[in-house]
């Protein structure tokens, strides 16, 4: 699944393109995602012009005149792609895909003037959604946490919000409403870099700890997107460039492997937690 640095990337990618274009047509080839999409989509944003391109947790968001909101979520297969007018080259947006169109599950494709976006997810797991004011889009958004990079993730918040927490951290980094932004790729890495047991209960946490995963939990995201996300299925951004992130995995997908902390005798071990594979060295996060 795209995590936040890689929508981040795409969000970045797919604003050099599409910014101050109009929509010329949309073709929905299947409706049938994770939610219906709106049986009037394509008259909704046929022929607006795109004003900003932003997001929001793991949410890339289209703006159009008169405050109007176009929300595209990946869920855990969706790939963006996008194609050049009358040439066979494209430029591939996707965490998942190779350089290669898939041929099946182009569910969605969005015609300008010069290009076109195409929209692909095998498990339909992804969904668009329209919003018709900032009240809408607001409300769709307001039982989520405050997302991992922004200053409302700090201490005092953290602090209260762990004090009677009985699930572990591993699956309160999680959980979209306590923060937004986590997945599970960076939770591992968040918890091995602040020497964290991914199992220790969240109320049990010292406060040096609750500093750490602050600490972390913010650079090690802002890594990811300096780096160009991370390329566990080849994920390309706009010029084609795959994202080095998972060159310096810490622990994920590192099971067996000697921890990289320096004097460190530890070896990374992967145990599942609620259906989870977590990674962790067994010596410097007990």
């Amino acid at each position: 699944m795209p995590e936040l640095p890689e929508v981040e990337i795409v969000k970045q990618s797919v604003e050099r393109s599409i910014l101050f274009q109009k929509i010329n047509d949309v073709l929905i080839k299947n409706r049938k995602l994770r939610f219906k999409i709106q049986n009037n989509l394509k008259n909704l944003i046929k022929n607006k012009k795109i004003i900003k391109v932003s997001r929001k947790f793991k949410y890339l968001i289209i703006h159009f005149e008169k405050e109007e909101f176009l929300i595209i979520h990946f869920g855990m297969s969706g790939t963006l792609h996008l194609l050049k007018k009358n040439k066979n080259d494209y430029t591939n947006l996707s965490f998942y895909s190779s350089r290669s169109l898939p041929k099946k599950h182009n569910h969605v494709i969005i015609f300008f003037p010069k290009f076109k976006l195409v929209y692909n997810d095998p498990r339909r797991f992804g969904f668009f959604k329209f919003f018709f004011s900032k009240k809408e889009l607001n409300f769709f958004f307001k039982n989520y946490g405050p997302e991992v990079l922004s200053s409302k993730f700090d201490l005092n918040y953290l602090k209260r919000k762990l004090k009677n927490k009985k699930k572990n951290i591993k699956n309160l980094l999680l959980d979209q409403t306590f923060v937004s932004g986590i997945g599970n790729i960076y939770a591992n890495e968040i918890l091995f870099c602040s020497k964290i047991n991914p199992k220790k209960i969240g109320k049990k946490l010292k406060i040096n700890e609750i500093r750490n995963i602050i600490k972390f939990s913010k650079k090690v995201l802002n890594k990811a997107i300096k780096r160009g996300g991370s390329s566990i299925k080849n994920f390309k951004n706009i010029k084609g460039n795959l994202g080095t992130f998972q060159k310096e995995f810490k622990v994920y997908e590192r099971e067996n492997k000697n921890c990289l902390k320096k004097n460190c005798r530890g070896v990374i071990r992967r145990i599942i937690i609620s259906n989870r594979s977590a990674f962790l060295c067994n010596y410097c996060q007990k």
